[in-house]
């Protein structure tokens, strides 16, 4: 990724990066090359992840914290996502001297219902930007966008196990895989079908008229 930053022009850009690439050499990368960082802080980056995590779950701390909240419901599955963070960050001397350009920390308390049951889990993240609550949910929701559509190509095509050496035969394949996933979810919202696309997609692998009422939907 450090080397992928110095050949793209990401001046003025937000860069929401995972675990695997929250580093300190990637953070100064991103800054020297005139943009800014979201990192999820996670088990890689154990001591920052434990301050963020000290700080945000002690609830006197919590309460001088910005926060927002939103609220989704989707085929029956309930998700509330709350957002906290905090540009007061000076008790943070050692992270402020390793991570360039820390300005600001935050953590978004993702909670799902489904059938009933629910699930919660907690993100912690650090930011070059001084975020509000609303921004740093808009970015963490684009970078799971694309972290969901990256598992759907992995476990319908998968795609990860691909070993096509040919750059421009991996982009190609990656597109075709992109547009089948288009028509799927088209013919699912469209049709409402409640089939799972693995079923969705044998019917169109036994049964070309099957495929065709996809492609013309």
């Amino acid at each position: 990724m450090q080397e992928l930053l110095n050949l793209i022009d990401i001046r003025g850009c937000m860069v929401v990066a995972d675990a695997l690439n929250c580093q300190t050499k990637t953070a100064e990368a991103i800054i020297n090359n005139g943009g800014d960082y979201l990192l999820s802080a996670k088990g890689n980056q154990e001591t920052l992840m434990k301050d963020i995590e000290d700080y945000v779950q002690d609830e006197k701390l919590r309460a001088t914290m910005k926060f927002a909240i939103t609220n989704e419901k989707n085929s029956g599955r309930l998700e509330s996502r709350q957002a906290f963070v905090s540009n007061d960050i000076d008790w943070m001397d050692t992270h402020l001297n390793n991570w360039f350009g820390l300005s600001c920390i935050g953590a978004i308390n993702r909670r799902f219902t489904i059938n009933g049951v629910t699930s919660d889990e907690w993100h912690y993240y650090i930011s070059s930007r001084k975020l509000s609550p609303e921004d740093l949910l808009f970015y963490a929701r684009n970078e799971w966008s694309v972290e969901s559509m990256h598992w759907l190509l992995d476990v319908h095509f998968d795609e990860d196990s691909c070993r096509l050496r040919s750059s421009n035969s991996n982009e190609n394949m990656n597109m075709i895989r992109k547009i089948a996933l288009n028509y799927l979810n088209i013919y699912k919202n469209e049709s409402k079908s409640k089939r799972p696309f693995s079923k969705l997609m044998l019917s169109c692998l036994c049964d070309c008229e099957e495929l065709l009422k996809f492609i013309i939907w």
